[in-house]
């Protein structure tokens, strides 16, 4: 396991401070908010924490507050429901006393159903396409500040970009995209972990979609914030093999961008889906 990936695998081994209440950290990439798949998984780890034999099935959070790098986090769960199928928690992330965030999620005991899915869009593999070290300029990485390659050089997660993208210097495209991913090394076998991997993972880079077809990005013209965040977890993940995650953008107004995702295995198979609205605020003399 590469040393991020061990980082970012310890910062979901939350610490137990009370009966429902759990302590998570940030690690020091310099950045001057909390990545908010972060907390999407640490809330998610702390939920799960509070729940036996059920696999999460879906989670709806909402991003409240930025999160502070550099201070703790708590988690609180709040045990809404324990069913005979399904199990629901509710859990607010704190700092300094106030909410950064809160989020729903429900946990289904294994049943057996009918099944259909949609396919897996014609795009190359992952051996095809442009790497995570050069994928957010399209040619080099050296176009970015500093700051940003410190954060590009401590990412957990492998990418690689079917169409490449400047996110430097934008231009005009359709609202979709298609990502791989993975884990950068092996991640074991705890299902709850592979599933916080992916709520991680999930958070990286939706809410550009929306952003595609007006030539702009978070790095030109644009304030950008993720506003809510959803998933669906339909199958078991593997966060050890590579992931595809076909993006798309039905809608932007109101200074808002609607995205969503859906999560491939290699082999076609739909493990999850996603959710997320985005601020989208252009800036002065852009």
């Amino acid at each position: 396991m590469s040393d991020v990936l061990q980082d970012l695998v310890s910062q979901l081994d939350l610490e137990t401070i009370e009966t429902n209440l759990f302590r998570g950290v940030t690690p020091n990439t310099g950045q001057p908010r909390v990545f908010g798949g972060q907390v999407i998984a640490q809330a998610l780890a702390a939920a799960a924490r509070t729940v036996e034999a059920r696999p999460c099935h879906s989670l709806h959070g909402y991003f409240l507050r930025p999160g502070d790098p550099t201070l703790p986090i708590i988690y609180n769960v709040d045990r809404i429901r324990d069913g005979k199928s399904f199990t629901t928690r509710r859990v607010v992330a704190i700092q300094k006393g106030q909410a950064i965030f809160n989020m729903s999620a429900s946990f289904q005991v294994i049943e057996q159903g009918l099944s259909h899915q949609a396919s897996m869009p014609d795009v190359p593999g992952p051996e095809d396409c442009v790497g995570d070290q050069e994928m957010f300029s399209g040619s080099s990485v050296d176009e970015w500040p500093a700051e940003m390659q410190r954060m590009m050089a401590m990412r957990p997660i492998e990418i690689r970009r079917v169409e490449p993208y400047s996110f430097v210097n934008p231009v005009k495209r359709p609202p979709f995209q298609h990502v791989w991913f993975r884990a950068r090394g092996p991640v074991g076998d705890d299902p709850v972990l592979h599933q916080c991997l992916l709520a991680y993972a999930s958070d990286m880079g939706i809410l550009s979609t929306s952003t595609l077809p007006h030539g702009k990005s978070f790095m030109k013209g644009l304030m950008t914030a993720s506003l809510d965040h959803a998933m669906w977890f339909h199958r078991p993940i593997n966060m050890e093999e590579w992931i595809l995650f076909a993006q798309d953008s039905p809608a932007a107004a109101g200074a808002r961008g609607f995205n969503r995702g859906t999560l491939f295995t290699q082999a076609g198979e739909l493990i999850a889906s996603v959710a997320q609205e985005g601020l989208m605020r252009e800036l002065a003399n852009s």
